[in-house]
């Protein structure tokens, strides 16, 4: 299934553009294959594994404003996007209500979706296209084609993805660890 965007929920009316094979494209394969191989994705894979990865991407553009992901969307969640070019917006709504609270700006090489891709939870952020966007999809049909077809090549794939996720996680504990330590001298200050 090549994701389908809720037009009627989602800014920038026209969301994604006719998905197609990435192969179709053989420098967006080439430019997808560089992406993959950066350390922080799948840089331990060689290259006839990660084409074998890009044979199984599909292409999607999006305007500037469309809404990739909405934060708590459960019905579709069963893909990633690796940015080929563009920049992404990616926010969360705090748990208190309030303004979103901007996470980060990412862009080429970078990978939105993974988690939903795996588990099929609902969208944990907002992402929204600052720029028009190119990116490559895997959809989770997709990745059981590959563990059907080629099992050691998408072990490695679902590792890499992992690797990055635990990675992601240890940051966000960072964080955490930062604000606690910025919350707990704010309190204990003396005030005069």
């Amino acid at each position: 299934m090549i994701p389908s965007i809720d037009r009627s929920r989602h800014a920038g009316a026209a969301a994604a553009l006719r998905p197609r094979s990435l192969s179709e494209t053989p420098e967006l394969v080439e430019r997808a294959v560089e992406l993959l191989r950066t350390p922080a994705l799948l840089g331990a894979m060689d290259t006839p594994d990660l084409l074998r990865v890009a044979s199984f991407l599909r292409l999607v553009s999006f305007r500037a404003g469309t809404r990739l992901f909405e934060e708590g969307d459960s019905s579709n969640t069963s893909y990633l996007l690796l940015l080929l070019s563009g920049e992404v917006q990616v926010v969360v709504s705090p748990v208190a209500g309030g303004d979103p609270i901007d996470l980060s700006v990412l862009g080429p090489g970078d990978v939105l979706g993974e988690m939903g891709l795996l588990d099929g939870a609902p969208r944990s952020t907002t992402c929204t296209a600052l720029a028009p966007v190119q990116a490559a999809v895997l959809t989770r049909g997709a990745l059981e084609q590959l563990l059907e077809e080629n099992p050691r090549v998408a072990a490695k794939l679902m590792i890499a993805l992992a690797k990055r996720m635990a990675d992601r996680l240890r940051a966000l504990g960072e964080q955490i660890g930062i604000y606690a330590s910025i919350a707990s001298a704010a309190t204990s200050a003396p005030t005069n």
